[in-house]
């Protein structure tokens, strides 16, 4: 006995006009007939499956309105219609097999419907693949037709009328890599999306021919063997139009900085294959943008409309929504938890929003028809679902018996682990004494040894000894061309920063920029040590300053000539020399420097003066100042010197 025909979709304005519980019956009716279809033989099946057959006239119109359904129409998306379409799933993959699929579902505005609803499947792709491969010859003048029209709207004054049909194509091109790469392949198409790129002026425009280019390029390495000639041309002929346009944002500029392309197809073609491709990836990188980089958009939760018990694994997130649902239970006694967290799912936790629709009773109506009495532990935990969620082991052995370690204070001892032949038992008949020779090379020894000689040894200096550094690398390659000294890289640098300080910052995008990468073919210095250097000078003031002084222009004519006479209040270089005020510092003769001569004890500037003087204090910082350039190791021949002053001051005849 044949089958009833299936009964085609209502539109929406007669869907919404029907009373729920005949919906349900509707929609498992069809469920029903369509599954009685699926388990027919063969031949009836076939039967069943051509032109002017029940499935081929339910099926497109189905998906038709699946997938242009408005916002407020939730009638195909409950569970028993998201029943019907993995059943009509089932029949077009079976048509696809027994390869009895009618014309009206090889269109491609059917492919597009069909895809754009499968869109999320694990199994689309198969399927896309399963049919290229079995109507290939049906499908590409399809493609052809509409790919020659897409290439002469892209090429027109107006390319803007091309946005609607790259994105009907957009869900195919994604779910068929055959089809992806049967659209890239050739130069026509490419070239149309290259040219027509700067005649759009808006950014979604531009994210459309960007996400096309995207696609087509990825599926060339998602093929059963994947085009690797295909993919060089097409990214070689993107660059080749690219390098006339300097500083304008282009498709190929887009597509490096807005999509992962250069991330997947690395991971994806093979470096004994394509080596080429990979230094052509590396080439790409430099035509980056940050400017025009469009902002990532997180991936919205979905909202789970079911009655179903909320299931969270982070018991924080429980306490929080515990406390929303109280917030809104105390303004709304009546309302169940259950029904409070299905409304706080579908307005993202805002409380406030949430509060607004009940009082004004603005709800959805998929929320409108839900039991708002339901109450229930919304964040338990099934003791059962417990069990079953336990992973799997085996049992463990058999704890082995405890046997404590002995220890005790000659653990670790050296003298019991030496060796044997170093012990000896009684008196020894030869001992070694240490000799003269012995004691003339210990005092050779210390006699070399200097305690006082503190520099540092430049024996093998390079600039000491005439050499060269070798800069080459190890496998004979030339290194990179860094300048000789480092005064040179610091002037490099600083007026690099002073013209552009943004380009020290530490950001990807800048490191991987054209400047960055010239400044550090000039400098021959890594990101870190140029971005360490700009830190560094930022930190310390004086330095900023004095390559800011080296930096300045001079004309060679000396504007000021400092003064070299000595004044009243100035210290020399050595605070003890003679003329200098301290303890013995000046002559007690007369016309000598007393204590009210200004350099002594009283108001000069002596570092032993009192120390609440100005003067004192002047002289002590100075003196602290330049104790680095004599250090601490001539103390005694200062000393020797301030002794030999003395003595000569006492041996001058007494003042009249």
């Amino acid at each position: 006995m044949a089958l009833p025909h299936l009964a085609l979709l209502p539109p929406s304005t007669i869907r919404l006009s029907i009373a729920p519980q005949e919906w349900e019956a509707c929609l498992e009716a069809w469920i029903t007939l369509a599954e009685a279809n699926l388990r027919l033989p063969a031949r009836q099946f076939s039967s069943v499956a051509h032109d002017n057959g029940s499935l081929a006239m339910f099926i497109p119109p189905f998906y038709r309105e699946l997938v242009s359904s408005a916002s407020g129409d939730d009638t195909l998306h409950r569970p028993k219609a998201r029943g019907l379409q993995k059943v009509c799933f089932m029949l077009f993959d079976r048509m696809v097999a027994d390869e009895v699929v009618p014309n009206s579902l090889l269109s491609l505005a059917f492919l597009d419907d069909f895809c754009l609803a499968h869109i999320r499947s694990t199994a689309l792709c198969r399927l896309m693949h399963s049919l290229w491969k079995r109507k290939t010859g049906v499908l590409e003048p399809t493609l052809q037709k509409r790919k020659e029209h897409i290439t002469s709207t892209l090429e027109s004054a107006g390319p803007a009328a091309a946005i609607a049909d790259l994105t009907l194509l957009a869900p195919v091109l994604r779910a068929s890599a055959d089809i992806g790469a049967f659209f890239i392949t050739g130069s026509d198409f490419l070239d149309a999306l290259t040219s027509s790129y700067p005649k759009l002026l808006s950014p979604e425009q531009q994210k459309a021919l960007t996400t096309t280019v995207y696609t087509c390029l990825t599926s060339l390495v998602k093929l059963e063997h994947a085009n690797i000639s295909a993919l060089s041309d097409s990214l070689y002929a993107l660059k080749r139009q690219t390098d006339g346009q300097v500083g304008t944002p282009t498709l190929l500029s887009d597509l490096v900085t807005n999509t992962p392309l250069l991330t997947k197809l690395r991971r994806s073609v093979n470096e004994k294959v394509a080596g080429r491709l990979l230094k052509l990836l590396d080439t790409l990188e430099t035509y980056r943008m940050p400017s025009i980089a469009r902002p990532w958009r997180h991936p919205r939760r979905s909202n789970n409309k079911a009655k179903a018990k909320a299931k969270h694994a982070d018991r924080e997130m429980h306490v929080h929504r515990e406390s929303l649902v109280t917030q809104i239970q105390e303004l709304f006694p009546d309302l169940g938890s259950v029904f409070i967290l299905i409304l706080l799912d579908e307005y993202d936790e805002n409380v406030e929003l949430v509060t607004a629709h009940l009082l004004e009773g603005s709800l959805p109506p998929h929320l409108q028809a839900l039991d708002r009495a339901e109450q229930g532990p919304p964040f338990d935990t099934d003791p059962q679902e417990k069990v079953e969620h336990l992973a799997p082991r085996s049992t463990p052995p058999p704890p082995e018996p405890f046997v404590p370690d002995r220890h005790n204070v000659f653990d670790d001892d050296d003298l019991l682990a030496a060796d044997a032949s170093r012990l000896h038992i009684g008196k020894r008949t030869q001992r070694t004494e240490s000799g003269p020779a012995n004691k003339a090379a210990i005092l050779a020894a210390l006699a070399a040894f200097d305690a006082d000689d503190d520099e540092r040894d430049d024996t093998y200096d390079g600039d000491d000894v005439g050499g060269t550094i070798d800069t080459a690398h190890p496998d004979g390659e030339p290194g990179p061309a860094a300048k000789v000294t480092q005064e040179e890289n610091d002037a490099a640098l600083f007026t690099t920063y002073k013209s552009a300080p943004e380009l020290f910052g530490r950001t990807f995008d800048i490191r991987r920029g054209q400047a960055r990468m010239a400044l550090k073919a000039e400098t021959g210095m890594k990101d870190e040590a140029i971005e360490g250097w700009a830190i560094m000078l930022q930190r310390d003031p004086r330095r900023l300053k004095k390559m800011q002084d080296q930096a300045g222009s001079f004309d060679g004519r000396q504007t000021e000539l400092a003064g070299t006479a000595y004044r009243d209040g100035t210290e020399t270089e050595d605070s003890d020399a003679p003329g200098a005020g301290g303890r013995g510092g000046g002559y007690r003769g007369r016309g000598g420097f007393g204590r009210g001569s200004g350099r002594g004890r009283g108001r000069g500037g002596s570092v032993a003066g009192p120390s609440g003087e100005q003067g004192t204090a002047e002289a002590q910082r100075r003196k602290e100042a330049s104790k680095g350039s004599r250090a601490n190791h001539n103390r005694r021949d200062q000393r020797a010197r301030k002794m030999a002053r003395d003595s000569y001051c006492a041996d001058l005849p007494p003042e009249r």
